[in-house]
């Protein structure tokens, strides 16, 4: 069921999306005409859970740029800076990262010491927060503060990346690095064991807070007046608290997911 949130999410308020984070939002265009886009697009990830392999999503996007408003992808926004140089917004956005147990692998949970009898769903989120950007001639700065807004998790994420565009005929590539901050709490329900589990005789898992670097590129490019393509790859590196996780496929040291999509501007 949580799977079907994301097309449905999108296709009506744009809060969604896969991206074990902010994936689809990398590569929305975030300025200029027009202020509408209408389009199709496919997210491929290799999921890092024991038994969910690899995923292929169709996801509808929807964008809108107004003066102050706007959402692309995962994100509601309302500008409070904005400048040249300088953007500061607050921010609502979908966090897609709640998994079914069903949707699992028995037996790898199994092989991981986990009964998938006594486990419970993780939920998807809503966090609401501020995001900065900072851009000039050697390249652009972006910094997210979110906090769990629903109580699924009751956590929160800090998030810092470093993109560097440039024209490549045209279109525009976006090579990018950063690093995101899980809290504990975060951490814990999504990649831990609940206390209600341990309680039914579960391990006690719970990695505390963790660091999650990633690298990617993202790539956009206009067709005649109104049509666009838009694109990223995306490479995140698990810390041991993670990859450690019961919930985890054994020897999974990173999760990599790739984003195309076409889109119409009006």
């Amino acid at each position: 069921m949580k799977k079907l949130l994301l097309p449905v999410l999108l296709s009506t308020l744009s809060f969604s999306a896969m991206a074990q984070t902010s994936d689809v939002d990398d590569a929305m265009p975030e300025d200029g005409p027009p202020r509408w886009g209408l389009g199709i697009a496919a997210m491929i990830k290799n999921s890092p859970y024991a038994g969910e392999g690899t995923q292929v999503r169709p996801i509808p996007l929807i964008t809108f740029q107004g003066e102050r408003f706007y959402f692309r992808g995962l994100t509601a926004g309302w500008q409070l800076i904005g400048g040249e140089s300088f953007e500061l917004s607050a921010i609502a956005k979908f966090r897609p990262d709640g998994f079914d147990v069903d949707d699992l692998g028995r037996r790898e949970l199994a092989a991981n010491g986990l009964d998938y009898r006594l486990l419970e769903d993780r939920d998807d989120g809503l966090d609401l927060g501020l995001v900065a950007k900072w851009s000039g001639a050697a390249g652009e700065i972006e910094a997210e503060i979110l906090a769990d807004a629903i109580d699924a998790s009751g956590g929160q994420e800090v998030s810092l990346d470093y993109g560097y565009p440039f024209d490549v005929g045209k279109g525009r590539l976006t090579p990018n690095v950063g690093v995101t901050w899980l809290s504990k709490d975060m951490a814990n329900y999504y990649y831990g064991t609940l206390d209600e589990e341990v309680a039914r005789g579960v391990v006690d898992y719970k990695p505390g807070s963790v660091t999650i670097p990633h690298v990617g590129v993202s790539y956009f490019r206009p067709i005649g007046e109104n049509w666009s393509v838009i694109g990223f790859v995306k490479y995140s590196v698990l810390p041991d608290e993670i990859s450690d996780s019961p919930f985890i496929e054994p020897d999974t040291d990173g999760a990599a997911s790739v984003f195309i999509g076409f889109s119409r501007g009006f």
